[in-house]
């Protein structure tokens, strides 16, 4: 599932305003509804991001992966509910009921779900949990980037991952001056791992400067990420994929510059183009 966005496109050195198709992103909280003892519960159990459609087998992998289920037949039925909202009309619940089996983890479900925030976004108990504590806009035109500076990041990153050449299997997110110098960088198979680290490092060392500091992270960029990145008022973010829907509506909200698809001669601002120069 997709959706157009605006998008101005560098490229053979000059700026193109393009539509450009967007991956949707869109929260989904999942409920369950299960008997314990001679009673039935239903409980929010986790909320994760998704691009709409399928939600039945995301939920069925989720549940089972898990461990919560043993068996698909423990899962009595699966029905969307609640209005459907956003800019996109979908409905974000899904209520599971399970049958009442020995075989479904009841106290894992209290354990490492109702009891537990997790990471991020996914292990938050409702969708009302989703609204970023941040209250204030990032700086709206710095730190201004050069064409060459936004090009050359992620092979900064790249050159300077101690594992990526071993394994050829990990993500990075890196730190940069707006003159192109990298300040951190931390490595994790994990996107969102590697860049907590990195934003821990920034943290410790005090070398937090978002009015000329950007941050490039490998692969894309979803709504969590640009969420972490947004904490710590830094403006501008810079990955080598594409953003997700979500991960561009809450950068304009926030006045934040996405830049993706990066290559040797082009890229892509999905927001706020004033913090890019071309000289």
């Amino acid at each position: 599932m997709n959706s157009k966005y605006k998008v101005t496109k560098f490229i053979k050195n000059k700026f193109e305003n393009i539509e450009d198709l967007i991956s949707i992103e869109e929260p989904l909280e999942i409920s369950l509804k299960y008997k314990e003892k001679d009673e039935w519960l239903t409980k929010s159990l986790s909320i994760t991001m998704r691009t709409p459609g399928h939600d039945e087998d995301l939920v069925r992998g989720f549940l089972f992966n898990e461990q919560i289920i043993q068996n698909i037949k423990d899962i009595k039925s699966i029905e969307s509910y609640g209005e459907k909202v956003g800019q996109y009309k979908i409905q974000n619940k899904i209520l599971v009921t399970l049958n009442n089996s020995e075989n479904i983890n009841i106290s894992k479900i209290k354990r490492d779900f109702l009891t537990n925030s997790s990471c991020g976004v996914c292990g938050k108990s409702s969708l009302d949990a989703l609204e970023i504590v941040k209250k204030d806009k990032t700086p709206k035109s710095n730190p201004k980037l050069t064409k060459d500076v936004i090009i050359e990041s992620p092979t900064t990153l790249r050159k300077n991952q101690s594992e990526f050449s071993k394994t050829g299997g990990i993500h990075a997110s890196g730190l940069f001056s707006s003159d192109g110098k990298l300040i951190s960088l931390r490595e994790d198979v994990g996107r969102h791992n590697a860049l907590d680290k990195m934003i821990g490092d920034s943290l410790l060392k005090d070398i937090l400067r978002p009015n000329d500091q950007f941050v490039t992270c490998s692969g894309r960029l979803n709504f969590e990420l640009v969420q972490k990145v947004l904490m710590t008022n830094i403006g501008l973010m810079i990955g080598v994929g594409a953003p997700t829907s979500l991960a561009i509506d809450l950068a304009n909200k926030f006045d934040m510059t996405l830049v993706g698809f990066v290559k040797d001669d082009s890229f892509n601002i999905y927001t706020n183009n004033q913090k890019v120069i071309v000289s």
